[in-house]
């Protein structure tokens, strides 16, 4: 009977443990959230010491320098695409879920007030805008457009410590190789430029100053316009434009020369002609049916070579373009940005809104992009980088898929589209 009871006993207690351990200890995530991160700020300090100080002190950056900026310095856990050691990548991994449909990148209240405010701007900046354009050969106002896109002329500013930013990114973030390098750059700035830490204030991507270059940008091409001893990006405004155009320039901008001009594109022109690789004279895209779109005249000659962009396809405005475009987009690698750009440049000028309009346009998930790209690929279509965006080599592969299945084409995806393309 005792040995009975001892067993029962045993059998009630193992089950007691059994529940315990089932029942969760209030506050036991966030215990153990908080330990990985003591851990990883532990690994983090380790990989400044045994991997960072010595390819910055290659580079040529001091102890003193490299001590006074990260002695203190910790990870910043709240900037996005981050990878922490020992967790699995999100299943958000790109920051841009859904496509962007590319008439928003165009809000007319928003192109109005740059313009308006830039008009003003042009002249209270005319002297060193004057001795930009002599030195650079950039017209004044695509400069300016750069400065309004990048800051609102300087009167956004940037939240982040640069090398905050930077250090966390190059040592957590999804794109480790790309920040890198630019941490050092940042490093050197600092021994070079003689800036403290505290001034290099960036976005969370790690951009500059008023031109919002990457550390790397800055040491190759910021000036030090109004001679004071510093290329100061942050607080100088001549500094800021001769930077913006000094870019330009070493990128292969042509003085004289528009960036491009908007047109109407006739139904039996096919849109599969879009994209930097297939540039034809001027006086041939004319012979073909394209018209200026107000009847101007283009400003450069009819054998110059240009080029057709459409960045929504038949569902938004056509554009014929110059090699400046693609210098624009040396800037930031967007076709949308470019153009932004150049119509921003164009209505200082007194230039008025786009005439083709923006058509409705299905929000598609990044992922279903990149899906149709990989089955595109898959069937021996061009489609470029397979990175759920649609670039000009995807537009121009989705109009040859529609083309040869006998559809209407439109060079742009819909949702019927995505799911058609097998």
């Amino acid at each position: 009977m005792r040995a009975s009871v001892s067993l029962a006993r045993f059998l009630s207690l193992a089950l007691a443990a059994l529940v315990a351990c089932a029942i969760p200890v209030p506050g036991a995530s966030t215990l153990q959230a908080q330990d990985m991160r003591v851990a990883t700020e532990a690994q983090f300090r380790d990989w400044l010491t045994q991997t960072v100080w010595p390819d910055a002190q290659k580079q040529g950056v001091s102890r003193e320098t490299f001590e006074r900026n990260l002695s203190a310095i910790r990870l910043d856990w709240d900037l996005p695409e981050l990878r922490p050691p020992g967790q699995a990548a999100p299943s958000d991994d790109q920051r841009q879920a859904e496509f962007q449909r590319p008439g928003r990148y165009f809000v007319e209240a928003q192109l109005a007030s740059l313009a308006k405010d830039g008009r003003e701007l042009l002249q209270r900046w005319a002297s060193a805008l004057d001795a930009v354009e002599r030195r650079y050969g950039v017209p004044r106002e695509i400069v300016v457009a750069i400065w309004g896109r990048e800051s609102h002329f300087g009167r956004v500013t940037a939240q982040y410590q640069a090398l905050r930013v930077l250090a966390t990114q190059a040592f957590m973030g999804r794109r480790r190789e790309l920040y890198y390098p630019e941490l050092l750059a940042a490093l050197l700035i600092l021994e070079e430029d003689h800036f403290s830490g505290e001034v290099l204030l960036s976005s969370w991507a790690g951009a500059m100053g008023q031109p919002q270059l990457l550390p790397s940008k800055f040491l190759r091409y910021a000036v030090d316009a109004d001679a004071d001893g510093r290329r100061d990006v942050w607080n100088s405004v001549p500094d800021s434009l001769a930077s913006i155009a000094n870019y330009l320039r070493e990128h292969g901008w042509k003085p004289d020369l528009p960036w491009g001009f908007e047109v109407s594109l006739p139904q039996e022109v096919s849109c599969t002609l879009e994209g930097p690789r297939q540039g034809k004279p001027l006086q041939e895209w004319m012979r073909l049916g394209l018209k200026p779109v107000g009847g101007a005249s283009p400003e450069w000659s009819g054998d110059a070579t240009s080029f057709l962009v459409m960045p929504a396809g038949r569902l938004g405005p056509a554009f014929l373009v110059s090699e400046n475009f693609y210098v624009l987009k040396q800037y930031n690698e967007s076709d949308l940005y470019a153009l932004f750009i150049g119509h921003l440049a164009d209505r200082m000028r007194g230039a008025q809104a786009f005439v083709g309009r923006w058509q409705p346009i299905d929000t598609l998930r990044r992922g279903n992009i990149q899906a149709m790209q990989e089955r595109l690929k898959s069937q021996g279509y061009d489609v470029g980088k397979v990175d759920g965006l649609v670039g000009f080599a995807t537009r121009t592969a989705i109009g040859q898929w529609q083309s040869r299945s006998r559809r209407d084409e439109t060079c742009f995806p819909d949702a019927a589209l995505v799911q058609a393309i097998r």
